[in-house]
């Protein structure tokens, strides 16, 4: 449990599944489902014949009445010389967190009826038949495969008609019955929303800590309930991260706290049995920008404290038998480098990228690990892109990309090294929930575009992997009637080559004719995993193909492609979309204009950059979750969690050069009056990451100013954050919107 970790600042999206870390999120809405199921009788002929209307109407903004049209109010915006206007800044809330002013709330209202004018209800017709579809690849009744955590044994499931996980345990090595530690449908009650990330144990299993967000907006509380009694401690703060670590004897919780906003800045050491306001401060970040984070080794021997300002970071070691210590720096800041360590008895193994940009491995004595005594293990390689390193007692698990492709090396304590073999000959692979140190056993996720999440066992010593499990599809789904491909498409600069990611049914037309939808993020140095989806089923199995465009700006092929997709070559991201898309279409994969895109929060850019710069009709529609695309005056305010700490990102508009640079490709700064596909757009009212009135801005934008017939769709979810509706059902629907609207878009039915 303590090894879950979220990402930063990113949302990904598959065909409209918000995946963020270990989250379940949402609201408990099974009961009015049912209330609405019981009266469906009465009022399914109306509905059917909406619905039938609906499917006869063309699928253009002139079909369906007036658009939700928001007030201008220009607002002149200046920086070095250069004047903006922007007609609709006042949709940002003056009260922000807070979002109360009327006419705002009653704007975003508006463009939520407006959807359900154009695609209907989510309880009727398309949205409701797609939702059944989805809910019907779901194991309602589901369990993760056990792991052991020091004496106990953890288990998550789920149980039918509930939306959130129920956490239980039994002594490791009992045959008993497995009791319940923590339901998340108890939490969701409270508010309607609830994340829980960072369940995290006490060394000797009495306590369970963990991070609770209600609203969405990334402020967690931190909670400790004392699992002998079921009764909760005072709270620590509401205004924390989901860092959280124990000390090795259990007595001292450490956590951080957020400023105001809502950055963690502090590292705060918790004495269990004192008042939370008597917490001692265990390290304060000064800069600006900069935030920290925490986590223990798997050794449980210690506590690593992490300052971050996007691509560098500085670390700091303590003692986790000696939390009352002073934290030592271990490695300082310098621009551009990384450095990530854990431990394995007297010896520490640090991944760093400080002398070749797709890091290397070395070791140093935990004793005096001065960089002079570090002794370089695997040396950094062009070709092979090291991505994490896992320390059990008597092995060394090293997790790397080979051109692209994931590999998994173990070494021995002599040094012996040897990879492990997988089914397939392009796959995703990661770490499990590996939470014992003294173990031969190492627990790995693993899937591709056609097989289904699998959970393996592999024994190290004997070199054997065994399967624990294989994710159920309820309904069905046979592997063998679709196919993937890795394909390579060249860039425009003639000399780089794109890597694609493909999947479609193997009775797919291949003249060009059936659709085809491609999904990017690139930024950041979040490379995107070529997984499996039951929810991408429902378009494939309605002859779409489906493609992932790893653009630069991702490290899908280590970090130099991060590199080469930011800052200053930024625009390579978008231009890498656009001549992979092209190419797909040499290939016969689909016509311009039968082509889809997505993609979420960075990628949200992504789609909106796009959308200005290809060719006219190349897209036919386009989708953008929570799209950051005020680039310009979002990256000028100083005031929102991200800014100042992604300066190293997109740049500092602060000065000129990097100024007109983002307002060059800012979707926002850059909408004309000129056709645009059909597009539909999503935010979180509370969402802190990218807040909600850049893409109800755009949406005002692009409607006043496109020429086109083309449906335009804003959805606001006003009870929830950057990952949209969570809870496995909610989510679900949330998916159905956005697969309706593209099989309208594309005439699918």
């Amino acid at each position: 449990m303590s090894g879950s970790a979220l990402g930063k600042g990113a949302v990904t999206v598959f065909l409209g599944a918000a995946v963020v870390g270990l989250t379940y999120i949402a609201f408990d809405q099974v009961s009015a489902a049912n209330s609405a199921a019981a009266s469906k009788a009465t009022a399914a002929p109306a509905a059917e014949a909406a619905t039938e209307d609906r499917k006869t109407v063309p699928f253009q903004q002139s079909s369906f009445g007036p658009v939700p049209v928001a007030t201008v109010i220009e607002t002149k915006l200046e920086k070095h010389g250069d004047v903006r206007v922007d007609p609709y800044f006042w949709l940002r809330d003056p009260d922000y967190p807070t979002v109360d002013d009327a006419p705002i709330l009653d704007h975003l209202k508006a463009e939520n009826a407006y959807i359900e004018q154009v695609l209907g209800k989510e309880d009727e017709g398309l949205r409701k038949a797609l939702f059944d579809e989805l809910l019907g690849r779901i194991k309602q009744d589901d369990t993760g495969v056990p792991y052991r955590e020091g004496d106990w044994e953890y288990q998550s499931r789920f149980e039918t008609g509930k939306q959130y996980p129920i956490f239980v345990r039994r002594p490791w090595g009992s045959a008993g019955e497995f009791t319940t530690i923590l339901d998340v449908n108890q939490l969701a009650e409270r508010t309607g929303y609830i994340r829980v990330a960072s369940l995290t144990p006490s060394p000797d299993g009495r306590y369970l800590a963990y991070a609770e967000d209600d609203d969405g907006s990334i402020r967690f509380t931190v909670r400790i309930k004392d699992l002998q009694t079921g009764e909760y401690l005072p709270d620590l703060t509401e205004t924390s991260s989901a860092s959280i670590a124990w000390s090795a004897d259990g007595r001292h919780l450490f956590y951080t706290l957020q400023d105001e906003n809502i950055r963690p800045k502090k590292v705060m050491r918790h004495a269990m049995g004192s008042a939370p306001g008597n917490d001692a401060v265990v390290h304060a970040e000064p800069d600006g920008p900069w935030t920290v984070g925490l986590t223990r080794t798997l050794s449980g021997e210690r506590i690593v404290i992490y300052s971050d300002n996007n691509a560098t970071n500085e670390v700091r070691l303590l003692p986790a038998d000696q939390p009352e210590a002073t934290p030592t720096l271990f490695v300082e800041r310098k621009p551009f480098v990384e450095t990530y360590v854990t431990n394995q008895g007297d010896t520490l193994w640090i991944r760093t990228n400080d002398t070749h940009r797709n890091f290397r491995l070395v070791r140093a004595p935990a004793a005096d690990p001065r960089k002079e005594n570090w002794v370089e293990v695997i040396p950094g390689d062009d070709h092979v892109y090291i991505t994490g390193v896992l320390a059990f007692r008597n092995w060394l698990v090293v997790f790397d990309k080979v051109d692209g492709q994931d590999r998994v090396r173990v070494r021995d304590a002599a040094g012996n090294e040897h990879t492990i073999a997988f089914p397939d000959a392009a796959f995703t692979v990661f770490a499990g929930a590996n939470e014992h140190y003294d173990t031969d056993v190492l627990r790995l996720g693993y899937q591709s575009m056609v097989t289904p999440p699998t959970t393996y066992d592999y024994d190290m010593a004997a070199r054997t992997l065994t399967v624990r499990k294989v994710q159920e599809i309820p309904s069905g789904y046979d592997a063998s009637l679709y196919t993937s491909e890795r394909l390579m498409a060249p860039a425009r600069d003639g000399k780089t080559m794109i890597p694609i990611s493909i999947v479609y049914r193997k009775d797919r037309p291949t003249d060009g004719s059936a659709p085809l939808h491609v999904y990017g993020y690139g930024s950041y140095g979040f490379g995107t995993d070529p997984t499996f989806s039951t929810t991408a089923l429902s378009l494939l199995n309605r002859g779409f193909a489906y493609a992932i465009l790893h653009v630069r700006g991702g490290d899908d092929l280590g970090r130099a492609w991060y590199e080469n997709g930011k800052l200053e070559h930024k625009v390579n991201t978008f231009t890498d979309f656009i001549d992979a898309t092209q190419f797909l279409v040499e290939k016969g994969f689909a016509k311009p204009g039968n082509i889809s895109m997505s993609g979420g929060s960075a990628g949200g850019l992504l789609v909106g950059a796009v959308m200005n710069m290809a060719p006219e009709g190349l897209y036919g529609a386009a989708v953008a979750y929570v799209p950051f695309v005020d680039v310009v005056t979002t990256m000028l305010d100083d005031t929102l969690p991200l800014t100042e700490g992604e300066y190293d990102e997109w740049g500092n508009p602060n000065e000129p050069d990097a100024y007109f640079r983002l307002k060059s490709y800012s979707p926002y700064d850059n909408v004309t009056a000129r056709p645009y596909p059909h597009v539909l757009m999503t935010a979180g009212i509370a969402d802190s990451q990218v807040t909600y009135w850049e893409p109800a801005k755009w949406a005002a934008l692009l409607r006043a100013r496109k020429t086109d017939d083309n449906v335009l769709l804003s959805y606001t979810n006003l009870g929830a954050g950057h990952g949209g509706a969570s809870g496995r059902f909610d989510r679900l629907k949330e998916i159905a919107l956005a697969q309706a609207f593209l099989l309208r878009a594309h005439g699918v039915e």
